[in-house]
């Protein structure tokens, strides 16, 4: 079994409800379908530190997500749009895995080499694009694979306050760009599963 692990990077703290988190379910259970089995972290709920070790201490909680990362075969992360970028928690994550790039399995590969990466981002106003394009280079850089198509998202009109979470029903786009990431980031993750990169 293929598990997921989706990181909601909201700026709100629970139990306020999330947009970037209803997506992410969403996500979550169109991946299910395809062998995936997943569960839903809000990181803002955590002590994660700044920095760019593995373990920042002084109570940095950055160590236990970071071990559910290790663990998992696909990533999501999920970032809201603020002021036309990801959260700052978003950005906080990416800085986080940088520390990987110094990290090593076993066999000298990189500690993510092999973890298949998807993103997650909603906004009411533009950004969507850009934001992806950012989450896809750094999360490439650190070692994770992305599959063609791997990001959904959704915008709302610019200058209007409808949040996704208010919406009476997924838009039939928002819906085709969610099914299409789960169904290739599965397929990839589970060739990845089977036949490792190799070590040399």
């Amino acid at each position: 079994m293929i598990n997921a692990l989706a990181l909601n990077c909201t700026l709100k703290p629970s139990p306020a409800v999330s947009s970037t988190g209803i997506l992410l379910d969403q996500v979550l259970e169109a991946l299910h379908p395809h062998g995936v089995t997943g569960r839903q972290v809000r990181v803002v709920d955590m002590d994660i530190r700044p920095g760019v070790e593995t373990d920042m201490g002084n109570g940095d909680q950055w160590p236990r997500l970071r071990s559910q990362i290790i663990a998992s075969d696909i990533v999501l992360i999920g970032a809201p749009t603020w002021v036309g970028h990801m959260s700052s928690v978003a950005q906080r994550v990416l800085e986080r895995l940088d520390a990987e790039l110094s990290e090593t399995d076993d066999e000298g590969r990189p500690t993510l080499s092999g973890k298949v990466a998807a993103t997650a981002v909603v906004g009411n106003e533009d950004g969507a694009h850009k934001i992806t394009a950012d989450l896809y280079q750094a999360l490439v850089d650190v070692g994770f694979s992305v599959a063609s198509q791997a990001g959904t998202y959704w915008s709302g009109e610019a200058m209007h306050t409808v949040d996704y979470k208010d919406l009476d029903r997924v838009p039939d786009a928002t819906a085709g760009a969610t099914a299409t990431p789960a169904r290739n980031t599965a397929h990839l993750a589970r060739l990845l599963s089977g036949d490792p990169y190799p070590s040399e």
